[in-house]
């Protein structure tokens, strides 16, 4: 071969590389930095083998701060991301408001009808599916059986708060560096009134009357919130007002929880030995109802990948958003990481697995979405939707400032009766200003 030639085949092969490289398709996907987040952007290697002609960029964030970003950047069409991270609070708004692309892409063999009922029903608007699942979750009692049963403790199958009140305190152990409880203290919407909004619905409160007036002044809250605030002191962590799910998890990994009472998601992760010193210390029971109120207070939660209406990668998006909620990624995070890591509570399929039903939470954590009703999330009628939020979208700016007025009182910088007498105030102020209240 002439040297001719050679340097008209290296041309060539140059120039089929700029034109692959200038037909590749970069997807920006927002995130939130929880484990099973992290490791799905581990495994992308074997997404972009497949899809050469796409690339991932990721931008990776707190979850407060994922819902800011997010929710400026579609509400104002700032067209940042191709792929967004959202909830399943988020979905059936946006997609009302048509902030979002229908999800009717996603290949012949991504069998919609596998995703559990539940999960799917609140993803779908007005027959459309407009998020896909990547996990889904519910509450639940994460404890230490070793230290139950040192302090000659069985955790009934039906607990109550009188009994985790008074187990969290025999099992505080100062000396040790170990708190009975761990609960959510951050302010956020999705954070501290996450595990309030259950509380209280396990306490018979609501947010709201049948006419939108706010509730915060009724006896419900007040005995919710005084018994957090009460329990936290007692039995809880230093600095308990800034912990949020994140936190409260590596408290519970490295031993410093007797309890932990957040997402079943977190099951995987207390229970793996890799990163969890109590590993092999983990029970698990549903969440808890007051004593005369016949309700467990279950949130439902997903997270979800969904396509904003402004992007214009919406084939390359959902190709992206099919692989990482699919089957087969499920079997390539067993297949990797063990059944004990693939990501929970979206498809039925999952938990007709042998293999993935011989982990301890499996079955706890289904017991506890189908457990979650958030058609009727109050012993008493609501005129909303919604476990552990109100699905309109007035809450999450009112969720927010009501979740920081709390956290204060968690933190003792007001008393419970202020913070009380104030989220009162301002919900009154915000739904009148909605015109929720005539």
């Amino acid at each position: 071969m002439t040297l001719k030639s050679l340097m008209l085949g290296a041309c060539s092969t140059l120039a089929l590389a700029s034109v692959a490289q200038a037909q590749s398709t970069t997807l920006t996907i927002a995130t939130v930095n929880n484990g099973d987040m992290i490791r799905m952007q581990s495994l992308t290697d074997d997404f972009t083998s497949k899809n050469p002609d796409i690339q991932l960029q990721w931008v990776t964030l707190e979850e407060n701060v994922l819902r800011e970003r997010v929710t400026t950047d579609i509400a104002t069409k700032g067209g940042q991301y191709d792929v967004m991270t959202i909830g399943n609070y988020e979905v059936p708004i946006w997609a009302k408001q048509g902030w979002l692309l229908p999800l009717d892409n996603l290949g012949d063999n991504y069998k919609v009808d596998d995703l559990l009922p539940s999960i799917r029903s609140g993803l779908t608007y007005e027959g459309k599916l407009y998020a896909a699942p990547f996990y889904g979750e519910s509450a639940m009692i994460m404890y230490r059986t070793d230290l139950f049963e040192k302090a000659g403790l069985t955790m009934p199958e039906d607990p109550s708060w009188e009994f985790i009140a008074d187990a969290a305190r025999k099992i505080t152990d100062r000396d040790n560096n170990i708190s009975g409880i761990c609960l959510r203290g951050k302010a956020g919407w999705g954070e501290n009134m996450a595990f309030l909004t259950a509380l209280t619905n396990s306490f018979g409160g609501r947010w709201f009357d049948e006419n939108w007036q706010p509730q915060f002044d009724q006896p419900e809250w007040k005995e919710a919130l005084q018994f957090y605030v009460d329990l936290m002191k007692d039995a809880g962590p230093s600095g308990a007002s800034s912990n949020g799910f994140n936190e409260n998890l590596t408290l519970f990994q490295q031993g410093q929880c007797g309890m932990w009472m957040d997402a079943t998601v977190a099951a995987s992760f207390v229970s793996d030995p890799d990163n969890s010193t109590v590993a092999d210390k983990v029970g698990y029971a549903i969440f808890p109802s007051k004593e005369g109120v016949d309700n467990n207070g279950n949130w439902l939660w997903s997270w979800n990948l969904a396509v904003p209406a402004g992007s214009s990668k919406a084939e390359a998006a959902q190709k992206f958003i099919a692989w990482a909620t699919s089957q087969e990624y499920t079997e390539l995070v067993a297949d990797k990481e063990g059944w004990a890591a693939v990501p929970p509570g979206t498809r039925t399929s999952l938990y007709e697995n042998e293999e993935y039903l011989k982990e301890p939470f499996a079955q706890p954590t289904l017991n506890a979405i189908q457990a979650a009703n958030i058609t009727e999330p109050s012993v008493k009628p609501v005129p909303y939707t919604g476990g552990q939020f109100v699905a309109i979208p007035e809450f999450q700016g009112l969720g927010t400032t009501v979740g920081q007025l709390f956290s204060a009182a968690l933190a003792g910088q007001s008393s419970v009766d202020d913070a009380l007498a104030q989220a009162q105030q301002v919900s009154v102020r915000e739904m009148t200003r909605a015109g929720y209240i005539k």
